[in-house]
């Protein structure tokens, strides 16, 4: 009676708080590997066991519930995988109430509904506990399990980007499952990468055989591990040995097996020792450093944060707006005056290379009448939509183009390095029909992007700049080579003594050797008829 209560109680304080709750779809379009399918996602009881569940999730989402008001915030987020053997989702004791608990912690839930395997009709149990050691079953779940951890992986990926949308602190990211929930947390445990990186990971009696237990990666997450001896499916040993492999690779790990509990206790209050697991996973948080109140340092961690979110929800804005930028030198291009007899005019056209060469030696623009034209974050179709306003209409002798490397970056997206090459060949000939003489500057060297890690730039870098050169000799284009003269010996990034932030972006020191080169193209551009 006592459960059922707290079942109904939990039930109407969920319909209550729906209508204000921000529901996130993981994936634009839909969610690959499973665009076919065409099921409807269903919430009921009416299956064999009465329970409350979800079933047939086809969109993968994540719903928010911030931490509560009157609570010292923490800045720590958590991820929520309910259980339900990829057939439902056990949605009271696994979801609504787990999430609720997190946020009297202080702590903003993220309840992940991830893909599941199709119910036909309206009773998941039923069809699971048929099809159950069937080969249907079995191929049917070696599809959806990971499509599951994709899904929680894409979750982690959308917190840590929006992370000051929600008052989180971007390394205060866990994820917590139950059942075949805890199978997709500790997955999120290996073969992350930077931005789906949980911080802590906490399976609780979760499916996760030896199989599964690779090699831990070397900065591997901490993880809180719970189950009951007397597991229905026998899942405690997979617990037991899971906790044996973070160990003994040194990593981080707390290990709670209970006498009593069964499969599936979550939130039940069963009058168990079980029923504790979650004030230890609270303990074990704090002690990690993810369920203190935050303290001063980390407040002004998360306003510098929502700072650069407010600046990102503008840029966004803008490009919805704005997508070249057209309106960046509006002011600035009706400044510039008619060219004076003898004036050797030239635009620097590019991205936050040129625009920070521009800012960061003034005198070397104003004394050679150069004019910087560049944008931060652009890539090539962007310049090549602008190129008329801020090339063209400022009638310069010259243009310097400085492009590729946010293509190659992927900052709106892959793109093809032809593609590149193309939107680069087109200002070159814009250029040219306007009586302007292109000079190409080539790509600067860059081993790493820091805002799109993984991506392995390097070689891509080398061979769009190989493509640039023999076009430009063919052309009889000037092409300046930056590259040679910045990379390290590796032939792969950017000197470090050269650059700003330690990757991509050159300091003064890396402009004053680009400044001689361009300068002698610039030159033997103009002195050709």
């Amino acid at each position: 009676m006592k459960r059922n209560l707290i079942l109904v109680i939990i039930l109407f304080t969920v319909i209550a708080a729906k209508a204000q709750q921000k529901v996130i779809t993981l994936y634009n379009g839909p969610a690959p590997g499973s665009e076919n399918w065409t099921w409807s996602e269903t919430e009921n009881d009416s299956n064999m066991y009465h329970a409350h569940t979800i079933y047939n999730v086809s969109k993968p989402t994540i719903t928010v519930y911030p931490a509560d008001e009157g609570v010292a915030p923490t800045g720590t987020a958590v991820i929520v995988c309910p259980g339900g053997g990829f057939q439902s989702l056990s949605i009271m004791q696994e979801g609504y109430a787990v999430v609720k608990w997190l946020q009297h912690k202080g702590i903003t839930a993220f309840l992940l509904k991830y893909r599941l395997n199709h119910t036909i009709g309206h009773d998941p149990y039923k069809q699971e506990n048929e099809e159950r050691g069937s080969n249907v079953r079995g191929l049917e779940k070696a599809k959806v399990v990971p499509m599951a951890i994709a899904d929680a992986r894409q979750a982690l990926t959308y917190v840590r980007q929006h992370a000051a949308e929600y008052g989180v602190l971007p390394d205060h990211i866990g994820i917590v499952g139950f059942s075949a929930g805890g199978t997709i947390a500790a997955s999120c445990a290996y073969g992350y990468t930077p931005e789906n990186k949980p911080n802590f990971v906490a399976p609780v009696y979760a499916y996760f055989p030896a199989s599964m237990q690779t090699t831990p990666p070397d900065d591997a997450p901490p993880m809180f591990i719970a189950a009951a001896s007397d597991d229905t499916f026998g899942l405690e040993t997979h617990s037991s040995a899971l906790y044996e492999t973070w160990i003994n690779s040194r990593h981080s790990a707390e290990l709670h097996i209970y006498a009593k509990g069964g499969h599936g206790f979550g939130m039940n209050e069963q009058g168990l020792p079980s029923d504790s697991w979650k004030d230890r996973f609270s303990e074990w948080m704090t002690l990690q450093g993810y369920g203190k109140p935050l303290s001063d340092k980390k407040t002004k961690a998360m306003e510098q944060a929502e700072n650069f979110a407010n600046f990102q929800k503008w840029f966004d804005n803008l490009l919805h707006t704005d997508w070249p930028w057209l309106s960046k030198y509006a002011d600035a291009n009706t400044k510039v005056a008619p060219t004076a007899p003898g004036e050797k005019r030239v635009v620097f056209m590019g991205n936050s290379i040129t625009e920070n060469w521009a800012g960061m030696d003034t005198a070397f623009f104003k004394s050679n009448h150069y004019i910087g034209r560049g944008i931060g974050g652009q890539v090539s179709s962007q310049m090549l939509v602008r190129f008329r306003e801020d090339v063209i209409n400022l009638h310069p002798l010259a243009v310097v183009i400085e492009a590729g490397t946010n293509d190659i970056a992927e900052n709106r997206g892959p793109v093809s390095l032809e593609d590149i090459f193309g939107n680069i060949v087109s200002m070159c000939e814009l250029a040219k029909a306007s009586g302007i003489k292109p000079i190409i500057g080539s790509v600067l060297p860059a081993s790493e992007f820091g805002w799109h890690k993984g991506l392995n730039p390097a070689e891509k870098i080398k061979t769009l700049n190989a493509m640039l050169k023999e076009y430009a000799i063919k052309n009889h284009i000037v092409y300046v080579d930056y590259w040679s003269a910045l990379v390290m010996d590796d032939k792969k990034g950017l000197k470090p003594e050269l650059t700003l932030d330690g990757l991509v972006h050159p300091n003064l020191n890396g402009y004053k050797i680009m400044e001689p080169l361009v300068k002698k193209g610039i030159a033997e551009t103009l002195a050709r008829k």
